[in-house]
């Protein structure tokens, strides 16, 4: 395959800050490659300068393959407020990446508006929200021809249904991707390499993400092997160091200056530290929050109805729906910031709030990262009760000492995050209200903030879309489905998922046994008030309706098949995972005929 991409010897810096150093790697056409990092050590700066975005420090080169067309998903969306989301949408394609006329340019938009959920295609982009905004970014990538998508946490403010849509677009597309993300259901699904920044050096895993993790844990401990060796090396040559005279022979001279090589190779290996949060809560009663009968609108829009309930002590409760339903309204009324129209939402006396908001906390820009801690308090609690000052506390964060006198100004977004998160925890709360603390957040955080809230005892309510955060913390959901309601699903969100799609293949099979011969002929005012599918759309259904009984009966062969006992290994193997794709393509197949059919 073509090489689309050639790194050679890239370095950035901010300051005295070495984030990479000449750092080399190659992508070819059809790789879809996850780049992996702690916040603060430049994956924003890596996507910005293969972009075109910024420049590599001193020299370096980056060779595309010529003619290739690159879109380019930028963290932060910037819209204009005076196009509407179709304008914006076309105007936003990259250049050279448009190669249709504009009717079939303008219905791919369309489709992909709508599977993002975004259906007036005429409305104000100044009207939009944030996951909205971030919605009409990720159109103009995927409706453009471009040949490279690099993206930058494109999964970042979209709610749960434009995850999965994303997610399956990219898994079949076979365009080159780049991207950063801190999904790791996403990355796993999506991506076959990933690219570790560690340390401003550069590793390579061929594979998804679980083969990352086991590999990676293969290399450190062979580096922690070798380290050692090396270390009891260098001891036996010090003592030779220290014990022969100053007029050395040449031969001696030789072994010195092997020995200050091998100083270098001994030096203890730059230690891979993982953030701790070694934190108790404060005491908490039998009463937490018993909200009775509760209700709440904006004019004429229901957010929430006849909601009743009581929260335990221990209890972890994620909270999903649509981007805009209520999510982060509910938990302003749980906690007294909004209060309810009607109903009674009655807290207990010991109940300590700590609240992660989805948009974070404005920090003052030119106060230092200890200065922020210290407003807060000067020691904080462990799980002991001992009292630990914030400076320890801070290096547990990741913040090291040489970090406690940098501005707030000079952090990355994602160490404002993690310094935010250490300002709420830092207040030992026994009910934790954690609205999207995904978002931003690296991935080896996430793994110990959710080690953290597995042990947490005190309760926790969780607003997120990273499914996989949410399938490692809750045990139940309170599901948003508009109109005020909310529905308790007892389990997992992978396990709501599956609930939720063998319904609609329920609903979709039904709907086909059901469906008329020859449905009476309608009168010209109610066609007119529907809305009809196009030619292709209608084509699409008929072609739907057509493929889904060769697939559900290559389906029953393979069971069969599967089931005699008389496979070998290798052909079960193989009978296996054609079952996988024959389900996925009938739940794909079964969910558009839905969406055609209403």
């Amino acid at each position: 395959m073509p090489s689309y991409l050639q790194v050679q010897n890239i370095s950035k810096s901010y300051g005295p800050k070495v984030l990479f150093e000449n750092i080399s790697f190659n992508i070819n056409e059809g790789d879809k490659i996850a780049l992996i990092a702690p916040n603060g050590t430049g994956k924003s700066s890596l996507l910005s300068i293969l972009a075109g975005k910024d420049s590599s420090d001193r020299g370096g080169e980056i060779k595309f393959l010529k003619n290739i067309v690159i879109a380019f998903l930028e963290q932060e969306t910037m819209l204009d407020p005076g196009k509407t989301i179709m304008e914006q949408v076309i105007s936003g394609i990259a250049p050279g990446a448009v190669h249709r006329d504009s009717w079939e340019l303008e219905t791919e938009v369309k489709q992909i508006l709508t599977s993002l959920g975004l259906s007036d295609f005429d409305c104000p982009c100044s009207s939009l929200s944030g996951g909205e905004s971030k919605r009409v970014a990720i159109a103009s990538v995927l409706a453009s021809n471009a040949d490279f998508l690099v993206l930058d946490e494109p999964t970042n403010h979209l709610d749960l249904d434009a995850i999965e849509y994303l997610e399956d677009y990219l898994s079949k597309s076979r365009r080159t991707l780049f991207m950063v993300t801190h999904d790791r259901y996403f990355l796993d699904r999506v991506c076959n390499t990933i690219l570790e920044l560690d340390g401003g050096n550069l590793y390579t895993y061929k594979g998804n993400y679980q083969y990352y993790l086991e590999k990676r844990e293969e290399r450190l401990a062979v580096a922690s092997a070798l380290n050692e060796k090396y270390r009891n090396i260098y001891r036996r040559e010090l003592e030779w160091m220290r014990s022969t005279p100053c007029a050395r022979t040449g031969k001696a001279r030789y072994r010195e200056n092997a020995f200050y090589d091998l100083q270098e190779k001994a030096a203890p290996i730059r230690e891979t530290r993982q953030m701790e949060i070694n934190l108790g809560s404060a005491r908490l009663g039998r009463k937490i929050v018993n909200c009775r009968d509760v209700g709440f609108s904006y004019g004429d829009r229901c957010i929430l109805q006849h909601f009743t309930y009581n929260f335990a002590q221990g209890e972890k409760v994620g909270i999903v729906g649509a981007n805009g339903i209520g999510k982060s309204t509910f938990l302003n009324l749980l906690t007294g910031t909004m209060q309810p129209s009607c109903g009674e939402i009655d807290r207990g006396e010991t109940v300590r709030f700590g609240y992660y908001r989805q948009e974070g906390i404005s920090f003052r820009e030119d106060q230092t990262v200890l200065e922020a801690v210290q407003d807060i308090a000067e020691t904080v609690r462990d799980a002991t009760g001992a009292q630990i000052a914030v400076t320890s506390f801070l290096q547990q964060f990741l913040f090291p000492v040489e970090m406690f006198n940098t501005r707030i100004s000079r952090l990355s977004g994602g160490e404002k995050r993690r310094l935010y998160l250490l300002t709420v925890l830092m207040q030992r709360p026994n009910v934790l209200i954690l609205d999207e603390p995904a978002n931003d957040l690296d991935i080896v955080t996430l793994n110990v903030l959710e080690n953290y809230l597995k042990d947490y005892d005190g309760c926790v309510i969780l607003v997120s879309h990273d499914r996989f955060f949410l399938d490692k913390i809750v045990d139940h959901l309170f599901v948003f489905t508009g109109g005020g309601h909310v529905k308790d699903f007892v389990g997992s969100y992978s396990e709501y998922r599956e609930f939720m799609q063998e319904r609609r293949r329920a609903e979709a099979r039904a709907a086909r046994a059901e469906k008329p011969a020859a449905a009476p002929r309608e009168n010209s005012a109610q066609v007119s008030d529907k809305k009809k599918l196009t030619w292709k759309e209608q084509r699409e259904k008929e072609q739907i309706e057509a493929e889904l009984p060769v697939l559900e009966a290559r389906k029953a062969a393979l069971e069969e098949e599967m089931s005699s006992g008389a496979l070998d290994i290798a052909t079960l193997t193989a009978k296996s995972r054609e079952i996988e794709q024959i389900i996925s393509d009938i739940e794909f197949k079964e969910l558009r005929w839905i969406e055609l059919s209403e």
